[in-house]
């Protein structure tokens, strides 16, 4: 842990300057208290850094919640070992990659039968909340249960005892990022019309207590819920094409979950910290209050970690999300070939093409590094390493 400044705590042993600079000025905003922390993970981001924790007193910064809103991760351990899967893995990854839809814009072509009282219980809650989802995106519906692009994923990894866990990455899709976008285009509106002087645009605020602000936070927590639900219908799919791959069963329960853990790591919510009540907003962060289970992936190829919170009052109970980026998308396709990549995944059953490049285990900070870092933050649990792959274009 390094105090950078009084308003500024820092565990990324490698943060460049630039990342640096832009956490210092979003940290300088007179509503942060008692101060913004930097996760090990920390990178560049859209106004605010990715890795930080950002509590707020009477406001919300809307870009530093993220586009992505709820973005987050889901782990299923099943009942399997190593020992016991079929050894030729590319009829599971092609199994998944035809019932879920993968890549940005991709969506299910009708709502499946095991989403449709997931999409009901979304449609409830946007009623209660006041607002039509369809009025930013008409099909929204039909993206539940979709992966989407980027550093999204699903995989199949092994514990080191061998134990076989379903794991994923994915967030609300194009229906949270219009929300996203919206709120940050309203918050800019707000910060021209008031002649406000911030360091970026992107952090534009809302006031507690504005109408503004009591439409995204509804929005908002409507968007994070769509997030955590996408992720519980995508797990189930995989559930049933991972047991129809291990032993042919198609009954419900052929697969025993031992454990699922499900949680956003791009998101806000009102908490207690040293004696005030604030906002929080963890962009690329997720919440490790004492005994709070959590998972840290790593990137494509590297491991990644179910974890277990130590409440660390100075990180307002807080740890990194994963690898984090060294190199933007636009560079790593310059510096890595796909050689390289297929070099990276040795071993792992996953999709050779050269539009995965960018996601290559070096474009990222060391997990192993990062994790050692968080070692204030979290307790290992498991470190997980995958057997198989799966990302969208």
């Amino acid at each position: 842990m390094e105090t950078i400044s009084s308003r500024l705590i820092n565990w990324a042993s490698i943060l460049d300057d630039k990342t640096r600079e832009q956490a210092l000025a979003t940290a300088q905003l007179p509503f942060i208290y008692p101060h913004l922390a930097l996760m090990p993970d920390a990178h560049l981001g859209k106004g605010a850094t990715v890795g930080s924790v950002i509590p707020t007193l009477g406001a919300i910064i809307p870009a530093a919640v993220g586009v992505d809103i709820g973005c987050g991760m889901i782990a299923v351990r099943t009942q399997y070992t190593l020992k016991e899967l079929p050894r030729d893995r590319r009829p599971l990854r092609e199994d998944i990659e035809r019932v879920i839809p993968l890549s940005a814009g991709h969506n299910n072509k009708k709502i499946a039968a095991t989403a449709a009282p997931r999409v009901a219980e979304l449609r409830r809650r946007a009623d209660k909340a006041g607002f039509d989802p369809g009025r930013y995106m008409g099909n929204w519906d039909l993206q539940l249960g979709s992966l989407g692009s980027g550093n999204h994923f699903i995989e199949v990894c092994a514990d080191e005892n061998d134990g076989i866990w379903l794991f994923l990455h994915s967030g609300s899709r194009g229906i949270g990022n219009k929300i996203a976008q919206h709120h940050i285009s309203v918050a800019q509106g707000v910060a021209w019309d008031k002649r406000l002087t911030l360091p970026d645009r992107d952090l534009a605020y809302l006031e507690e207590g504005t109408p503004q602000f009591t439409r995204y936070m509804e929005e908002l927590r409507w968007a994070q819920h769509f997030a955590l639900l996408n992720r519980e219908e995508m797990m189930d799919r995989v559930i049933t094409q991972f047991g129809k791959w291990v032993g042919g069963a198609v009954e419900e329960g052929a697969v025993k979950e031992m454990e699922r853990i499900n949680c956003h790591h791009n998101f806000t919510q009102q908490e207690t910290h040293y004696g005030k009540s604030v906002w929080v907003s963890r962009k690329g962060a997720i919440k490790a209050e004492a005994g709070d289970p959590g998972l840290i992936p790593g990137s494509m190829g590297t491991a990644s970690y179910v974890v277990e919170g130590l409440g660390n009052p100075v990180s307002l109970n807080s740890s990194p999300h994963g690898a984090g980026r060294e190199y933007s998308r636009k560079a790593a396709r310059k510096a890595f070939s796909l050689a390289q990549l297929k070099e990276a995944m040795h071993g792992i059953e996953f999709r050779v093409t050269e539009a995965f490049i960018d996601e290559i285990p070096a474009a990222y900070k060391p997990i192993d590094q990062v994790m050692r870092d968080a070692a204030d933050l979290v307790r290992v649990r498991h470190r997980l390493r995958q057997l198989v792959n799966v990302k969208g274009d």
